[in-house]
């Protein structure tokens, strides 16, 4: 668990994004002269909702529900006056899905070391009997497949390196193949070295496109091809890979 002071240096770094992030959307919103736009704020705020959840990221904590009641409610109460039921603080979560991403994004990447794992996993926007009868992400979701069956949602894809740091990650509809050339590209744009991932990123023409940027891809070999000339030292990490369960999960 992070002590005190380093939750709060991070609450100051998020609560300057946040402010900066308001300031920018404030500037493009449409104007509604016949309509009043409800702006009402949180008891909990945007930078606390969000500095709880990277410190629930950052421990060894598995158990959101338990996290949060544990420890931010039974010990951090004196920080945060504004603690809302763990119930309302999920309703809550959606608020800040948007500038979590990006400060993600912009303040929280690692670096590559050369020793590099990529993943993706599903999110079901809805269970599959819901589908036909599905309107919140009606016009963004599509239908796609994993190695546990058919959903229907989005695709998080993820590189992190050796030391668990997340190096990019994009949110895809659920239909876009792990070995999309545009995906790839844009994920791959500060990664070097070997780049480890399971048999759904078996591509010649994906192998190719990194090699040419300076990476090189390795994979298991399916089934029905030969086997690759893979070192002992790659095949270790792809054990790695597997038993460290590089995969996220919902």
């Amino acid at each position: 668990m992070l002590t005190p002071s380093k939750i709060i240096e991070i609450f100051v770094k998020v609560d300057d994004f946040c402010k900066e992030f308001e300031d920018e959307i404030v500037k493009y919103q449409l104007e509604t002269a016949n309509h009043k736009v409800r702006n009402r704020k949180a008891s909990l705020s945007d930078s606390e909702l969000i500095t709880i959840l990277i410190a629930f990221h950052s421990g060894h904590f598995t158990n959101l529900k338990h996290f949060y009641l544990c420890c931010i409610c039974a010990h951090y109460k004196d920080y945060s006056p504004g603690l809302v039921s763990y119930s309302r603080f999920v309703e809550l979560e959606q608020r800040v899905a948007a500038p979590m991403m990006l400060f993600l994004k912009t303040n929280c990447l690692g670096q590559s070391r050369g020793i590099n794992f990529i993943d993706s996993t599903h999110i079901k926007a809805c269970h599959n009997r819901r589908i036909h009868n599905h309107k919140v992400f009606a016009s963004v979701a599509e239908r796609g497949q994993c190695s546990i069956g058919w959903f229907y949602g989005f695709k998080l894809h993820l590189i992190i390196n050796d030391k668990g740091e997340i190096l990019s990650f994009y949110l895809t509809k659920g239909n876009v193949d792990d070995r999309n050339i545009k995906v790839m590209t844009s994920m791959t744009q500060d990664i070097f070295g070997k780049l480890f991932g399971d048999k759904g990123y078996i591509s010649k023409a994906l192998a190719d496109l990194l090699w040419g940027n300076g990476i090189q891809m390795i994979t298991k070999p399916r089934k029905n091809m030969k086997d690759f000339n893979i070192s002992q030292a790659d095949k270790i990490m792809l054990r790695k890979r597997a038993s460290s369960n590089v995969s996220t999960t919902n």
